[in-house]
C-alpha cells in the first residue's frame, strides 16, 4: 500500500533510474523509478495523482526490501 504517499521497494534491488524530481507533478500509475530486480526491470509507478516531495534514492542505489523510494505528496483536490 502507499500509506502516506511513501513509495517502497516491493523486493530488493537496484535502482536503474530516476524518472521524476522533487517538485513535479505525477498522475497515478506514473513510472518514477526503474528498479532492477532478479534481472527482471520494475516499474515503481505513483498510486496516486501529487506531487514529488522526496527521493531517497539515486540510479545505481542498492536498495532492500520496504525501503523507501521516493515520497508523493497527494494533489490537493479543489
Amino acid at each position: 500500500g502507499a500509506a502516506g504517499g511513501k513509495i517502497t521497494a516491493q523486493m530488493p534491488g537496484q535502482i536503474r533510474e530516476v524518472l521524476v524530481s522533487v517538485g513535479e507533478s505525477v498522475a497515478r500509475g506514473q513510472t518514477l523509478l526503474l528498479l532492477e530486480a532478479m534481472k527482471m526491470e520494475i516499474r515503481v509507478t505513483a498510486a496516486a495523482d501529487g506531487v514529488v516531495s522526496q527521493i531517497a534514492v539515486q540510479a545505481g542505489a542498492v536498495v532492500e526490501r520496504g525501503q523507501m523510494l521516493a515520497e508523493v505528496r497527494a494533489a490537493e483536490s479543489d
